[in-house]
């Protein structure tokens, strides 16, 4: 099988298209045959050894799947070759061929088409994980969004309003803003880039502030970091929740002394460790999913799409922050 493998730590241009052995699903296991793998910000961290987890090397990196099943390993219930699913897992996905645990596979519905449903489950997972569980937002309450026109903040987008929130989406240029007001945001704010002084964050907490109705944000989604975050956490409406997502922009310090002023709650969201130490939880969450696509709620918004072999330069538009939407690899 064909895969794109990192042989030493480094940047995108370090991933060779390399041949190795096809692997056999093992028991509780199925291999797909690859059609489409997402691309998203962690694949660019765990190919620099700067991830939470570091497989041994050489891997490929890739956390989601999609394709059809073509073997199947001991004792795994409810799948035959042929089916269509998606699947995920820490790495291996920019891959031909991609071994999985069958708890962590799901069918895909008929309509769905396969780079869909590679761009779907970190994303919309994660996004689902922040603001129903982390968050438990509420109809009524305003959601703003740092970084919302990415694959994660798009997510955010839909399923804010899915929830019933005010959803406002905070960007980094004009084409994003109008991108996010495609999906479904009821506002949007362009933020500044760079190093943001005293008196850029006031501005831009200001802004978020009105944009969210006076008193501020009810739940603000950060998939951003950097400067950006104690401007969005001084935002925050009374008993605010704010959802540290990720980092691209640099891992931010934050005034403890705002979390009493504001009776507000920093929380955390991993969705990853979430779906192993929560399986049964999780899938509830995944047939809630399902069904928001099924009723047209949620779609992953495609935007761009690379053959296997350009995986590098898909990588490389995610740690530049300007793609829109989610980047797929499209694969066989």
């Amino acid at each position: 099988m064909k895969a794109m493998m990192s042989h030493e730590p480094g940047g995108p241009e370090t991933l060779k298209l390399t041949e190795i052995d096809t692997p056999d699903p093992g028991p509780g296991q199925v291999r797909i045959a690859v059609k489409a793998a997402g691309v998203n910000f962690p694949d660019t961290l765990i190919i620099r050894d700067m991830y939470q987890f570091k497989p041994p090397r050489p891997f490929a990196p890739g956390g989601e799947v999609a394709g059809v099943i073509d073997a199947i390993g001991a004792n795994v219930e409810g799948f035959q070759p042929g089916d269509r699913v998606l699947s995920g897992g820490i790495n291996g996905g920019f891959a031909s061929h991609f071994v999985a645990d069958a708890a962590r596979t799901n069918k895909i519905p008929d309509e769905m088409p396969f780079d869909e449903a590679a761009g779907f489950m970190l994303t919309y997972g994660t996004s689902h994980y922040a603001l129903k569980d982390r968050a438990n937002i509420q109809p009524g309450e305003s959601l703003f969004i740092l970084g919302a026109a990415g694959g994660v903040g798009v997510a955010a987008i839909e399923l804010g309003k899915a929830f019933g929130a005010k959803v406002v989406a905070g960007v980094s240029s004009a084409d994003k803003a109008a991108f996010c007001n495609e999906i479904g945001a009821d506002e949007t704010l362009v933020y500044p880039t760079g190093e943001l002084d005293r008196a850029a964050q006031k501005d831009l907490s200001s802004q978020i502030k009105s944009l969210c109705g006076g008193e501020g944000a009810n739940v603000v989604y950060d998939a951003v970091g950097g400067d950006y975050a104690e401007p969005a956490v001084r935002a925050l409406a009374w008993e605010g929740r704010y959802l540290v997502v990720g980092f691209p922009a640099g891992i931010p310090k934050i005034p403890l002394n705002l979390t009493l002023l504001k009776s507000c709650q920093i929380v955390g969201v991993f969705w990853g460790a979430f779906t192993m130490r929560e399986p049964a939880k999780n899938a509830g969450y995944i047939e809630e999913l399902f069904r928001f696509y099924k009723e047209g709620k949620i779609r992953p918004r495609i935007t761009q799409t690379f053959p296997l072999e350009q995986a590098a330069d898909a990588l490389n538009l995610l740690q530049a922050r300007k793609a829109t939407g989610k980047v797929v690899l499209t694969i066989g």
